[in-house]
């Protein structure tokens, strides 16, 4: 049984900034080798480099920070030995890893070299250690506070306010598609639907069932809503990610999106954007929608796992360089790039958006082993709908569909 106790607890405590005092990581690693594979942004540049500074003669060090991680992970960790040593995972891509059984418990590493570790760090599966937890994330409300100036628009509360922002930007003059969202066909829009059907009450399966239930009034709402805001972006919007996202961001055509947090350090940098966009970037909780209180967003914590076929002295090396590159003196020289689980870190504006949405009511993506499958399905199967070629319920039955027909080939159903 997973510990669904952690997200609550640790946003808790990194708002209060109260967690217990961390020890700083000695390397001292002897032999071994330490090779990463992670997704491709600023804070996980900063892990990396930390963990880097325990190469030596006798410890090799590589990685791979890449969009592609989530494709390349199973793979990759099932040869033998597996072609990385560790993965930096979130609370969906763990599931893959642990449903193959490729990721290692490493409760005696814990013990061995964890002390620096607050309890709220270690995911635990079935009273197993199975990743460690730094960083929180979610999608919230980036918006540039000049152009809602401008247009005399006070910062949307909720989606209905964000439709009605973007229709004063437009019929103004001062930009053709005020919204972006991470609409891109496959998991990004998977993603999208579960954000807005969660901020709507929705449930993706029957209680204490792999059972699907969308295909309902809450679904087609969600779907409705996501077409409605589409209308105010780029035309191209089923090809755009978090990179095509930031990209126009900083180039200063969009006012406002539900971006991750994680992004927030790369749209404030002082690379590929201008003064003003940069200045006026503001972040705040996600919006909520259909007259709901809960943020219409998912709270998700970024970690790693130590690959299963591998060598023990490449698993212990791989853990404790990993601490290396999770230090409180490394969170805080980068504390503008994520909300940093780790102790005594001291969170920045940057980090607003996504503590907000949890302290509003933000609820965890689910940690369910079919819900992978679900995502997938949703990812496919919306797209006829967002093109206008297919209804909310048809789109939503084939979902249903897709999912149904994976779960019984996995055994679920």
């Amino acid at each position: 049984m997973i510990d669904k106790s952690f997200l609550a607890i640790a946003f808790v405590l990194i708002s209060a900034s109260m967690l217990v005092p961390y020890a700083q990581a000695d390397c001292g690693i002897t032999a071994g080798r330490i090779s990463i594979l992670s997704n491709d942004f600023p804070a996980l540049h900063a892990v990396a480099n930390g963990v880097e500074q325990c190469a030596s003669d006798s410890v090799s060090f590589s990685k791979n920070q890449t969009d592609e991680h989530r494709n390349l992970q199973v793979p990759a960790l099932t040869v033998n030995p597996a072609e990385y040593t560790v993965a930096v995972i979130a609370n969906s891509s763990i599931v893959p890893l642990l449903n193959d059984g490729l990721a290692r418990p490493i409760d005696d590493l814990v013990a061995k070299y964890g002390s620096s570790l607050s309890n709220t760090q270690l995911i635990k599966i079935d009273g197993q250690v199975m990743a460690v937890a730094f960083m929180a994330n979610a999608q919230h409300l980036f918006y540039r506070d000049d152009i809602l100036k401008q247009a005399a628009i006070d910062v949307p509360r909720s989606y209905e306010e964000v439709l009605d922002a973007a229709e004063v930007i437009r019929s103004q003059g001062l930009m053709e598609y005020p919204l972006s969202g991470t609409y891109k066909a496959g998991w990004n829009l998977g993603e999208e639907f579960i954000n807005m059907y969660f901020g709507y009450g929705g449930e993706l399966f029957e209680a204490s069932s792999a059972q699907p239930s969308i295909n309902n009034a809450k679904g087609e709402a969600a779907l409705n809503m996501m077409r409605r805001l589409s209308e105010y972006m780029n035309p191209d919007f089923l090809t755009y990610d978090s990179n095509a996202v930031q990209a126009d961001w900083e180039a200063g055509k969009t006012a406002l999106v539900n971006l991750w947090g994680s992004r927030a350090a790369g749209v404030t940098d002082d690379e590929g954007s201008t003064y003003q966009v940069v200045n006026n970037t503001r972040f705040a909780a996600a919006p909520t929608v259909g007259g709901g209180s809960v943020p219409a967003t998912t709270l998700w914590w970024d970690g790693f796992v130590i690959a299963q076929n591998i060598s023990d002295q490449d698993a212990e090396a791989s853990f404790r360089g990993m601490l290396n590159g999770i230090t409180t003196d490394i969170a805080n020289a980068n504390a503008e790039s994520a909300a940093w689980l780790i102790s005594d870190f001291h969170a920045t504006e940057k980090a607003s958006g996504t503590l907000n949405s949890a302290k509003n009511g933000a609820a965890p993506y689910p940690m369910l082993p079919y819900i992978g499958l679900m995502h997938t399905a949703l990812g496919d199967e919306l797209v006829d709908f967002m093109q206008g070629t297919e209804s909310a319920k048809e789109a939503l039955a084939d979902v249903e569909t897709a999912y149904i027909t994976a779960a019984q080939e996995k055994g679920f159903l």
